[in-house]
């Protein structure tokens, strides 16, 4: 019996287990303690159960939501959304496990985040993180953070500021600075037009006495005699009753009754 139970023994230690990694997954094995130089990308990995074990990690874009209390500028705490897209380089996944185990989002990846983004928000004004710089800071936090973690084998796919929360006296005066703001940009347009509408009047008051001067330049006292008979003429044509009174230089007196010249 002992002969027989050996064997059975035997065959089982040395049995094969299987598990299979999946798209968007990367596995190591370990063995008596030790890693194995192979990482493993995808399809069916032998082990087996007793001695060696495979370590499987998430290299598809993980997404992170965190609602972070940021200090600012001028000292105040404001509430912060804020969403992390991160995914780690499969080729590095042995180093990152020897270096941080199996909690290495927490180790690395968010504490940097956390600490990054507290970097950043305090160089910024509680205005220009709720209203103006919202690009600018996400960008920084990505800059920053790329440099800090990208060295141990994470990449940084995105940061986005969702909301920020601000006490409700901060934020009314935000929005009434931002509406004077506003108000003064359109005093400065009215104000830019009136200037502009006052240039053009005296260009065209101008360009009137320029013309005006032309005309008195070139009229004489005979052809202002000459017109004001060619004036007389027309009148003397209409069909109406008329007395027409001129001045001495220019004829007599022409009454018109009958409508006949």
């Amino acid at each position: 019996m002992k002969k027989l139970l050996i064997p059975f023994l035997a065959a089982i230690v040395l049995l094969p287990a299987c598990t299979v990694v999946r798209p968007g997954e990367t596995a190591i094995k370990q063995r008596l303690g030790k890693l194995t130089t192979k990482t493993y990308k995808g399809g069916p990995v032998l082990f087996n159960p007793f001695i060696a074990k495979v370590i499987k990690m998430d290299t598809r874009t993980i997404e992170k939501f965190n609602v972070l209390p940021l200090p600012t500028k001028e000292g105040l705490s404001v509430k912060a959304e804020i969403t992390l897209l991160y995914h780690i380089d499969p080729s590095r996944a042995q180093s990152i496990y020897t270096q941080f185990g199996r909690n290495y989002e927490e180790i690395i990846v968010l504490s940097n985040f956390r600490a990054t983004a507290r970097e950043i928000s305090a160089r910024y004004s509680a205005k220009e993180l709720y209203a103006t710089e919202r690009l600018k800071i996400e960008k920084a936090i990505f800059d920053e953070l790329s440099m800090h973690i990208e060295v141990h084998g994470f990449v940084v796919d995105a940061v986005l500021l969702k909301d920020i929360d601000l006490p409700d006296q901060m934020m009314k005066a935000i929005e009434n600075k931002v509406m004077a703001e506003q108000a003064a940009l359109q005093m400065e347009f009215v104000i830019e037009k009136q200037k502009k509408e006052a240039e053009r009047m005296i260009i065209e008051a101008t360009a009137v006495k320029q013309a005006q001067d032309i005309i008195n330049s070139s009229l004489t006292e005979k052809q202002l005699q000459y017109n004001q008979i060619e004036a007389l003429r027309s009148l003397t044509n209409s069909p109406n009753a008329k007395i027409i009174i001129t001045s001495p230089n220019v004829g007599n007196v022409l009454i018109n009754t009958d409508g006949n010249p």
